[in-house]
């Protein structure tokens, strides 16, 4: 039997695994599911139709799967599903989908949701994410596996963020990430690879050695991004890392992929 506290208010209606701890003062919905081993801490507010998976830790304040921020959301059945084994800290908030994206907000597993970070609706985030302080995602954000996104970062509706991706803390993302990128600044512009992140992941230096010359062809300043595009998918075809950012530039998508900002590159020279 789930253990929950005397000062808990829960629904009777919601589906509670027998190993679930709900501590003080907490509030669970009608419509919420939680699995094995789900701790609410003390405080959190789980609402809506919600799923929250095994072994998954939600800390005080948190209020999760509650009316999403749209305001062409008019009540529509829609769904927060959330994975196994996320830590999702204090002030952190999570809404479902909505009509307009598919009416399913997803996150993955193994994620860690720092200190008031914000999931919007109709977002899917995949596997080993971390959002670090106050980082925001807007509406139907996609955001690969092993992503981190820095304290204070904020990230506009829509945008594809690569797997292996790294956000600079207190960057506006207005546009595509390719997988592996690193992007940084006010209007974040791609710094270059994630380097550090691709070796902590274990990726070869084989690998890391062809991500680094595709780098270089797709994002010199000679011709378009299409031929550049080609010259990468023709010389790299082989390598699937590389593959897959030319693969991601491909897909359709509403947003931009971001560049690099030139002036910042060391050695390249500047109009007078």
């Amino acid at each position: 039997m789930a253990d929950i506290h005397a000062t808990a208010v829960v629904d009777s209606k919601a589906k509670l695994a027998a190993t679930v701890k709900i501590g003080p003062f907490c509030l669970v919905g009608p419509d919420v599911e939680l699995s094995d081993d789900v701790e609410l801490v003390a405080h959190v507010v789980v609402g809506g139709r919600t799923k929250i998976g095994p072994k998954t830790r939600i800390f005080p304040f948190a209020s999760i799967g509650l009316q999403p921020q749209d305001l062409k959301y008019k009540g529509e059945p829609s769904e927060l599903i959330v994975g196994a084994n996320n830590q999702i800290r204090e002030h952190v908030t999570m809404n479902p989908g909505t009509e307009g994206g598919g009416m399913i907000t997803r996150v993955g597993d193994d994620c860690l949701f720092m200190m008031s970070s914000h999931v919007a609706h109709d977002c899917v985030v995949g596997n080993s994410v971390i959002l670090a302080n106050n980082a925001t995602l807007a509406g139907h954000v996609h955001v690969g596996d092993f992503s981190v996104l820095g304290g204070l970062c904020a990230v506009h509706q829509f945008v594809r963020i690569g797997r292996h991706a790294m956000i600079g803390g207190m960057s506006g993302v207005e546009n595509d990430i390719i997988p592996y990128g690193a992007v940084m600044g006010n209007r974040a512009y791609l710094s270059g690879l994630n380097l550090i992140g691709m070796k902590r992941r274990g990726i070869s230096r084989d690998d890391i050695h062809a991500l680094r010359n595709a780098y270089r062809v797709l994002f010199s300043q000679e011709g378009t991004m299409a031929e550049r595009l080609a010259d990468v998918a023709e010389l790299f075809k082989d390598v699937a890392c590389v593959m897959e950012i030319v693969d991601f530039i491909r897909a359709d998508s509403s947003r931009a992929v971001c560049q690099p900002n030139w002036e910042n590159v060391p050695g390249t020279p500047t109009a007078t």
